[in-house]
């Protein structure tokens, strides 16, 4: 960080979308002075002109897995497979390719979504084709891994079926895998922090599986992190977390300011590619709804718990009869938290939304993504699906993530899909729901809406107002700084 006696002065900035010019003056880690004349300064101090670009409050997002999202950048990437056949053709060609994801011995590719594929994944078309080798697929959504022969025999699984795992099932399986060294990984969440940064982030909500605080406290001395975590529980860690006094929101000792105790995780349903989103309508084809991974008695039990201890419930809900089971909790405990994704809501549930302390964690460039799985697998409903504008309508406050690696920790991508609604060139999809850009804005930076004195510095600078962009320039915005706590994170051509 600064030194406590140095000042940044940021001159002829635009805070805010079509801004004034302004003098930004930055001292103790906090905005001290926006003004329209540019302050004394003294020789310890430091000026930046950055000539004109619009300054706004760093972005934070709500919702990643960075240990996957690390990992997820070094496997093979499988988004252009259309077919079972096409995603064994990307990582079984070159026989020497493994190792992609850090994990010795294995083959790992990322990314496929089958909701659409004529084919249906199989260990055999694995076998087929690269026999003998490990190979593990891992879905879009995290909710699917599909393993050849060779790695369900490594995990001691190799009397499975048909080698595809999904849910539980998928997440134990993935945990059985041998893991990359634990300094290389730390190195690898460190770099995409950094890379993070690039982008405008200034911190992270972090959902791994993961003993988070102790993680990211080891990482923090050890490594160069650019952003600020919420360090979240998972279920299975809540009673060790009570038992270590943790609380959502209080601040990481020894971490520097970096790290504060984030929620605990639940899960009602599944995800929507893997079709166990938990809905009122089943599933073309058949009778199933999806899955409920918790039964709302057990999940009110869970929230009271942890909430009787200070930590605040996040819960996973995707299909509408799963965001209901999630409101009900939260209005029989009466505690403050999230739900987590939100990406089907019946019509008379939008208001229930409104409570105090609770907050909608949506990931807006799922929207584009899934548009044409959920128009096959939630026919006729889609009008209520990834609905921001109707939960904001309703008075819900909502909070924007990628949840990475499922879409790129980028937060210009994902407030591109809020405000645009596509992401190609197709029309926009279901625009009646788009927000407005101000809106999505704060809704990626935990509701701050501009820079105003005693604000913490955590800033970025972009070379162009965002008001002034359709929906692909502000996907590829450039960024030319970001500052966290008044410190250069990323810097570019000023």
């Amino acid at each position: 960080m600064p030194s406590p006696s140095s000042r940044l002065l940021l001159r002829n900035a635009r805070p805010g979308p079509g801004g004034p010019l302004r003098h930004v003056l930055i001292a103790g880690g906090r905005v001290v002075e926006v003004a329209a004349e540019p302050p004394p300064l003294d020789e310890r101090d430091e000026s930046v002109d950055v000539g004109g670009a619009t300054l706004l409050p760093g972005l934070w997002d709500a919702h990643v897995h960075s240990a996957q999202w690390a990992q997820a950048r070094r496997r093979i990437d499988l988004t252009s497979a259309r077919s079972a056949r096409e995603a064994v053709d990307l990582v079984a060609p070159p026989s020497g390719v493994s190792g992609a994801s850090g994990v010795s011995g294995f083959t790992v590719g990322y990314g496929f979504r089958d909701g659409l594929w004529p084919d249906t994944p199989h260990k055999s078309l694995l076998q087929a084709t690269a026999p003998g080798r490990p190979i593990v697929l891992v879905s879009n959504d995290l909710h699917t891994a599909w393993f050849s022969p060779a790695a369900l025999a490594a995990i001691g699984r190799g009397d499975h079926p048909t080698g595809v795992l999904r849910e539980r099932d998928c997440y134990d399986a993935m945990a059985e895998m041998p893991p990359p060294p634990r300094d290389e990984l730390d190195r690898w969440v460190a770099e995409a922090t950094t890379a993070a940064a690039a982008r405008g982030v200034v911190g992270v909500l972090d959902f791994e599986f993961a003993d988070n605080v102790t993680d990211w406290t080891r990482r923090v001395r050890s490594e160069r992190v650019d952003v600020r975590v919420g360090c979240s529980i998972p279920l299975n860690r809540l009673e060790e977390a009570i038992g270590r006094g943790l609380r959502t929101g209080e601040p990481v000792a020894g971490s520097g300011g970096l790290l504060e105790i984030g929620p605990v995780k639940t899960f009602v349903d599944g995800s929507l590619n893997t079709r166990t989103a938990y809905c009122q309508d089943p599933y073309p084809g058949g009778d199933a709804r999806g899955l409920l991974e918790m039964a709302p008695g057990e999940l009110y039990g869970v929230m009271a718990l942890a909430a009787g201890h200070g930590i605040d419930p996040a819960v996973h809900a995707i299909g509408d009869l799963a965001v209901d089971i999630a409101l009900e909790a939260f209005e029989r405990v009466g505690c403050p938290g999230r739900i987590e994704h939100a990406q089907l809501v019946r019509p008379e549930d939008f208001g229930r939304f409104a409570r105090p302390g609770l907050i909608a964690g949506v990931q807006p460039a799922h929207a584009p993504d899934d548009r044409d799985v959920a128009d096959l697998h939630w026919p006729g409903r889609t009008g209520r699906a990834f609905a921001y504008a109707d939960l904001l309508a309703a008075g819900a406050v909502i909070e924007l993530g990628s949840d990475a690696p499922v879409a790129p920790l980028d937060p210009w991508d994902g407030i591109a899909s809020a405000v645009a609604r596509t992401d190609d060139e197709r029309p926009p999809w279901h625009p009646e729901q788009a927000i407005p850009l101000r809106v999505a804005l704060a809704a990626a930076a935990r509701g701050r809406a501009g820079v105003r004195p005693g604000d913490p510095a955590d800033l970025v600078i972009t070379e162009y107002d965002p008001a002034v962009l359709d929906g692909d320039g502000l996907r590829h915005m450039p960024i030319l700084g970001t500052l966290l706590g008044g410190r250069w994170t990323h810097r570019r051509s000023i």
